[in-house]
Formats: C-alpha cells, structure tokens, sequence
C-alpha cells in the first residue's frame, strides 16, 4: 500500500503538524504535498519529503498565503497521485480537494470545514472587507462544496467537527481524536528520563494561556479577566496579536513569547490551571495540561468539552465575556482537583492509541476499497 499525504501549508507549527508526525511514524516513506514550503518556520517538516505546488514560486506565498486564496484550489488540483495506493488529506482549508483516479483511495481527516467560508465567516468578515470579499467569496464556498465530495472518506477531529461536516457538507464522519504526547508532558511525579525539568526559578503561584497571539484565540479575554482580579497569569505563545495585547494587560500579566519544550513543559507543571478562551475544533492544549497533572478553565463551546471533565479535571465558562470568566476563576478551587485525574483522562488520547487506531481504520478502509473497486 504505497500512501501520500497532503497537506494546507507547510509554515508553521500546531496542533495538525503534529499529526502529520504521528502519520509519518506509521507511513515514514510517504511523501508530504502542500500548497507552499517554508522550511525555516517549520523545521519539524525536515522528516517528509515534502513537494509544495506552483505556488511556491509566487512572491511572499510561503509566509503570506493569505494573498492567494482564489489559486489555492488550483494549487491542490494540479497534483498528480497515480502513483499512489491511498492519500491522506488533513486539512482545515482546500487539500481535500486533490483529484484523485478511481483506483486510489482519499481519505481526508478533517480539523474543521473551512473556517473562514462557514462557521467563522462572521468573525472574518463582519466588516467593510467583507463587503468588498464576498464575490470571490461566494466562488470558494461553491468550490469548498465540490471539494468536500471529492474524498472517499472523511474522518473528523472530535465530534464538534463532526456535526460541523454534516451541517456544511451534508456528509457523515467517524472521529478519531487526535494525540497528545503523554511520554513528554507528564506530571512532576512520574517524570520520566530526560524530563526532570521543574525549573526552581518558578515559585510563585500563577495561571497559564498558551496559544497562538491572533483574534480568534481569544486571549484578550483572558488578560481582560486578570486585568479585573490582579491576580499573575503567563502567557506563552507569539503571533500578529502580540503588541494589540501587551498594550491591554496590567503589570500582573507576563508574557513569555516563543518556548522550547521543556520551558514549557516547566510552566505547565507549576501553574494553578491553564485558561482555555476559545472554541476549538479540538485543541491540544488542555490535553497537555492534564497530562502535566493540571485542570483547565475553558469556555464551555468546541473541543474541550470533549475532553474537560466538568468539576474533576476543570471548569467551564459559559459565555465569552469577562465577568462569566472571571466568576469560574472565582469558583476554582485548586485543592478540589487531582493530579491523578487529570492524568487517567488524558491518558485515552495518548500517542500510541491514536497511531493504532488510525493505522487500523486505514487499512480496513482500504481493504474495503478494493473489494468494491474489483468487484465493479
């Protein structure tokens, strides 16, 4: 079974790039086909062999792809899998709009129908440009449409994601849950060799966001909360966001930018809980803070809510504002919360169990494939 993945963009890293690490452990010789390549802001993808699109060639393409959103159908469409048994498209945008012959099998795991085209058009759009936008708009949400029928199988992220196929896409997914890696983000006291990273330098008592620095994060809400309490709240992450929000916090707010894993793996292990604003797909970052032992206070919408556990492995919120948020810190009680829980949870979306069972539903979807392929 010779496999291909496919992916967005190859320009950064996150909770999908960390997929396709899982994915290349099970198929390590499968080759990685994008839009656009940016080897310097994604190292990580040094492992693939990654073949990026025309695109490539096109001015600010691999840091501002943004620019060209009308040729990225084109981008995907003009790659050639013939040679390929199976593909896999995990994309949250237009990968899953490769074309592929009858004898090779698609199988798209989706991070969510195109934000930008459905459930987050009015965040996106809910202004002048949007206006201006909604031309070329309404071209991609009829290709985005015919995109999505091009799979022979859509496996979703989480539930949320789900739903969200079957209401924009009129088509059904299985969800397999992505992994977080219980081996590196554990708990103080089954650290393991190579691990033994608790900074003695962080002593006192703080609440931790980790999350990329852009609008839809919602870390404004965050600082907006603790700006109100005085209460120290860490902020790990980078992004376009920074300075709009730095502006905003109060002297006990710090914001650490940029980490390397055993930084933050430290801050996860010593703060309070970790603030979870955004609706999510999925996200990762609550997994790796109950694996680090901590609960999460998160917003009571998306993927946490699959994998928070009401009152044993942290709180929700329900709306987002400051005072909804700033009464569930009010309720959080750091005694009321155990480690070992925290732990048990996370434990069902370890590495290995997401490695297994994607390799095993590929296969079996595959020797399905045949069957009715030779059959007609």
């Amino acid at each position: 079974m010779k496999v291909a993945l496919v992916y967005d963009r190859v320009n950064k890293f996150g909770g999908a790039e960390r997929v396709l690490l899982a994915l290349h452990k099970i198929w390590p010789e499968a080759p990685l086909y994008t839009s656009v390549y940016h080897s310097r802001s994604a190292p990580w993808a040094s492992v693939f062999r990654v073949i990026p699109s025309f695109l490539q060639r096109f001015p600010l393409a691999k840091t501002n792809h943004e620019i060209y959103p009308l040729l990225m159908p084109l981008a995907f469409e003009s790659f050639n899998f013939d040679e390929y048994d199976v593909v896999i498209s995990v994309t949250s945008e237009a990968a899953k709009g490769i074309i592929t012959k009858p004898k090779t099998l698609h199988l798209c795991y989706c991070l969510t129908p195109t934000r930008y085209l459905w459930s987050g058009y009015e965040e996106y759009f809910n202004s002048p440009l949007g206006l201006i936008a909604e031309p070329w708009l309404k071209d991609l949400k009829k290709w985005d449409l015919i995109a999505s029928e091009r799979p022979d199988e859509i496996l979703a992220i989480s539930e949320t994601v789900s739903d969200r196929i079957e209401k924009y896409y009129q088509r059904k997914s299985e969800v397999i849950y992505p992994s977080v890696n219980t081996r590196k983000f554990t708990i103080p006291a089954c650290r393991q060799a190579g691990f033994n990273l608790q900074f003695s330098n962080i002593k006192e008592k703080y609440f931790l966001v980790v999350s990329r620095l852009v609008k839809y994060k919602k870390v404004d809400l965050a600082i907006e909360a603790f700006n109100a309490l005085g209460w120290k709240l860490k902020i790990v992450g980078i992004g376009r966001g920074m300075s709009r929000l730095k502006k905003m916090a109060k002297k006990n707010i710090e914001f650490l930018g940029q980490l390397t894993d055993k930084e933050l793996l430290s801050y996860y292990q010593n703060c309070q809980a970790v603030i979870f604003c955004q609706e999510e797909d999925f996200g990762i970052v609550p997994l790796e803070a109950q694996a680090c032992g901590k609960p999460v206070i998160a917003f009571e919408k998306g993927g946490a809510k699959e994998t928070v556990i009401e009152g044993k492995t942290g709180l929700f919120f329900e709306k987002q504002t400051r005072s909804s948020l700033v009464e569930a810190l009010k309720r959080f009680k750091p005694g009321n919360f155990k480690s070992k829980d925290c732990r048990k949870q996370v434990e069902k979306f370890s590495q290995e169990k997401f490695i297994k069972k994607f390799k095993k539903k590929v296969e079996e979807k595959w020797q399905m494939f045949l069957k009715n392929t030779y059959t007609l």
